[in-house]
């Protein structure tokens, strides 16, 4: 087994992100909450661009799992959409890329197939994670032969479960069918559903905006008291 894998076995891994329109959106924001998530015990971070993951690469040296969200016109696939973004990406050396694997047409019209292969032949000591939405989509990201497959778009793709937790059916339908490392990732808002996730035998666990978009844990206890002084949060 993957000494990368190994590291990351039933333990968290904490996303960094901030987008333009963010507060804490800056590399050198990110790369000190990167430092922050090793400090709280993260086994790893998953962090979009290259400016971040090279400031994050300065002060850690946990495993990093890159992507690039990247939107273009033609297509609703924005998570590392293209062999462009690989490129990119690998200039980092980074441990782990995320690539949406969902079947939705990619922005250059390439079968999923084909971007996998391109990235085997390429870079074929990076790891690949298979970010989808259904359990079809990670049967097929098996059959491509990914490292690891993540649930990150379940619910974020119109035809897959729209749930306010982790798709924990999801989880462990995989798990079950596929001997593929399966990362839960997606709507994990706390310890305990991080829990239930590694119970049902997930790989490892991805948090991100319930640790490192404090605007949005902000807004849950606001919304929270409001309701409880009947205050109309629809406002």
């Amino acid at each position: 087994m993957n000494q990368i894998l190994n590291s990351i076995r039933g333990q968290l891994i904490v996303s960094c992100q901030a987008l333009e329109n963010e507060p804490l959106h800056g590399a050198d924001i990110m790369a000190k909450m990167a430092m922050a998530a090793e400090m709280g015990g993260a086994c790893g971070i998953r962090a979009n661009g290259v400016e971040d993951i090279k400031a994050i690469k300065a002060i850690t040296k946990l495993p990093i799992i890159g992507i690039i969200k990247r939107e273009y016109p033609n297509s609703e696939i924005y998570i590392t959409p293209t062999n462009k973004e690989v490129d990119e990406i690998c200039t980092q050396n980074v441990e782990i890329i995320a690539v949406d694997l969902t079947n939705r047409v990619r922005p250059d019209g390439k079968s999923n197939e084909d971007f996998i292969r391109n990235i085997r032949l390429k870079y074929p000591e990076v790891l690949i994670m298979a970010d989808i939405s259904t359990y079809e989509e990670g049967m097929e990201a098996s059959r491509l032969g990914v490292d690891m497959i993540s649930t990150t778009l379940s619910g974020y793709t119109t035809y897959s479960n729209q749930l306010p937790h982790p798709d924990y059916e999801l989880i462990e339908r995989l798990v079950n069918a596929t001997s593929i490392p399966i990362i839960a990732e997606g709507k994990v808002n706390n310890p305990e559903e991080a829990v239930k996730c590694l119970e049902i035998g997930a790989w490892s666990v991805v948090v991100g905006s319930a640790i490192t978009r404090p605007q949005l844990i902000t807004k849950s206890f606001s919304e929270r008291i409001k309701l409880y002084a009947g205050i109309d949060i629809t406002e």
